[in-house]
């Protein structure tokens, strides 16, 4: 050492600046480095005059303090100056780095995510024994013995004996130094280990793919689900070394490490949230054998990988997390053949319920009002809708919010008219996806059509997720003598809403009505308010215009008025009731007799 600096020992055997000889001092090969000449009166470099050469441990211990200065982070850049911490330096404040080339030098830019990629290969083992879980006895009980064995085996070599390359101990291995018999003992186990560690992946990871692909999960993988007749992952064998042989030819390890390090940590972290997830839901299938296992565990590991993803990077932690996020999704609208079951959907069946229940705490606030749709729809000999424009005016009404309930009726019994039960609620899921309406569809069997329609209208909904409003089609045929029972069993549905506070809808010709690919590039929305429903025929062709086949009609609103009333008023009032409501609308008030409006 000179003064605080690490010298290199190439170019010099003595490790002093003079020695004694004979009845003279006489310079040494490290002098004539940071001298100009050999003698004692040469002009020597001034950091070199000021600090003296002492000699420290090469191999420190454990208890010289070494960890201690090591806890926190000294990162240096490329060709920074290597200091040892603790010994006494003079240096002047205009001192100007001379001999560089003679100093200990930080040969590479170090960095958080550098280190963490070093360290990291050590746990990247972890999911080999899930990977080749078929292969054991007793997956069970093998592999948390194993997995906690083999982690708590790789932390402890690389934690203690840490293998530094480089100017180490005169060029050599700081831990070959110290093997016996020979140094060579480390070099031929740390070759073996790097072989092993190799052989570990390909043989695990050509399994994982190829079961992936066998399931179906990734629809574009299944060819690398082929193999040989005994099992063995020929295809995706290739695949896991042709992306080996990309990493040997990027040829820098420091490069390789962060991206390797950023998507092992985001596994981790999918697999401690899985098994989270699945303890606070419930979930029946999810019975750990591990009697150690707590989920706050799995989510204090979940968080550190989370977290240190990106104390990492955050730019290749989004990167990831972006790849991941369209996998997921890329899986969920084309792959999954095979259900294994979703912690997604666990998350969305709690967090359904838990909103069921606040829905029925209390009536909704007319400011939250919105018609969710009961819609009834009738279905021929052969279970199709006879009515589908009847969606088509649901989805212009609702354009996918709130709820929608699309049912309909069949007479007979359940045993008996089950299959037609079947085809008909294929029908109507089958019409709903067409015309574009989000919601439920439901099929009422009873011994009669009045009875299985009001137990459709009784039945349909959940707790506070309940319809509001009933959308019927006028009934055909009522004026014939012969069909008394239609238009009987449509008087019992409108007694019967009335009954129950429902609002009701009756579209007339509903075959004569727009469907969603049409256009309407003008006319008008007619609304007779003759009633005063609190504004509901307000809304109904506000939320009409919503939707781009009626978006460019204008609403022209109609009241009555008799021939004493103040009918400028009534329109004043009117215009200004629509202005707080803010609808837009066009005001005519309509002068009538009496015995006009009674008629």
């Amino acid at each position: 050492m000179l003064g605080n600096r690490p010298l290199i020992s190439k170019g010099f055997d003595v490790c002093a600046k003079t020695l004694e000889s004979g009845n003279g001092t006489v310079t040494t090969k490290l002098w004539k480095i940071f001298c100009d000449t050999p003698f004692l009166n040469a002009t020597c470099d001034e950091y070199f005059a000021n600090n003296n050469v002492s000699f420290i441990q090469g191999i420190p211990g454990v208890m010289s303090g070494i960890l201690k200065e090591n806890l926190f982070g000294n990162y240096l850049e490329k060709g920074n100056l290597v200091a040892k911490i603790g010994i006494a330096t003079v240096e002047g404040p205009d001192d100007i780095l001379t001999n560089s080339n003679r100093y200990v030098l930080a040969d590479i830019t170090s960095f958080f995510t550098l280190l963490v990629g070093i360290y990291f290969p050590s746990v990247t083992g972890i999911m080999a024994g899930s990977n080749r879980s078929g292969d054991l006895r007793d997956a069970q009980k093998s592999i948390p013995i194993g997995t906690i064995m083999a982690i708590t085996t790789t932390s402890l070599v690389c934690i203690l004996l840490l293998l530094p390359f480089g100017e180490g101990v005169n060029g050599n291995l700081v831990i070959g130094t110290l093997a016996w018999p020979s140094p060579w003992v480390i070099v031929i186990g740390s070759f073996f280990s790097t072989c092993g560690a190799g052989l570990q992946s390909l043989t695990g990871a050509p399994r994982l793919m190829q079961a992936i692909s066998r399931d179906g999960v990734v629809p574009i993988l299944r060819v690398f689900g082929h193999g040989k007749a005994n099992g063995e992952p020929t295809w995706a064998l290739l695949l896991t070394a042709c992306i080996c042989e990309i990493g040997i030819l990027i040829a820098s390890l420091d490069a390789v490490a962060p991206i390797l390090s950023m998507f092992f940590l985001m596994c981790y972290m999918f697999v401690n949230l899985a098994c989270a997830l699945q303890t606070l839901l419930r979930t029946p299938n999810w019975r750990p054998r591990f009697k150690f296992y707590h989920w706050a565990l799995s989510f204090l590991g979940m968080s550190l990988c989370l977290s240190l993803m990106f104390i990492c990077s955050w730019f290749y932690a989004i990167v990831a997390m972006v790849i991941a996020g369209s996998i997921y999704k890329y899986i969920e609208f084309h792959g999954a053949e095979k259900e294994w079951g979703d912690g997604i959907r666990g998350i969305s069946l709690s967090a359904a319920r838990y909103a069921l229940m606040r829905l029925d705490e209390g009536p909704a606030h007319t400011k939250n009002w919105r018609p969710q749709l009961l819609v009834l729809v009738s279905t021929d000999v052969e279970q199709n809708v006879e009515q589908p424009r009847l969606l088509s005016l649901t989805n212009q009404l609702k354009a996918g919010k709130g709820l929608t309930i699309v049912g309909t009726a069949l007479a007979g019994t359940y045993l008996e008219n089950h299959p037609q039960a079947q085809r008909a609620e294929q029908s109507l899921r089958k019409l709903m996806e067409t015309e574009k309406v989000k919601g439920f569809c439901q099929v009422t069997i009873s011994s009669n059509m009045r009875d299985a329609t009001s137990h459709l209208l009784q039945a349909s909904g959940l707790g506070g997720l309940m319809h509001n409003t009933v959308l019927v089609s006028w009934p055909r045929n009522w004026k014939q003598a012969d069909d008394h029972q239609t238009w009987r069993d449509f008087i019992e549905l409108v007694r019967e809403t009335t009954a129950a506070h429902l609002a009701l809808l009756v579209p007339k010709n509903i075959a004569a009505f727009p469907s969603n690919g049409e256009r309407f590039s003008e006319g008008h929305i007619d609304v007779w308010w003759i009633v005063h429903d609190g504004g509901m025929l307000m809304l109904l062709p506000f939320l009409l215009r919503q939707h781009k086949v009626w978006r460019k009609c204008r609403m022209r609103i109609f009241t009555v008025a008799q021939m004493d009333d103040n009918s400028i008023q009534m329109k004043k009032d009117l215009t200004t009731f629509l202005y707080h409501l803010r609808i837009d609308a066009e005001v005519e008030v309509v002068e009538m007799v009496r015995c006009h409006i009674c008629l």
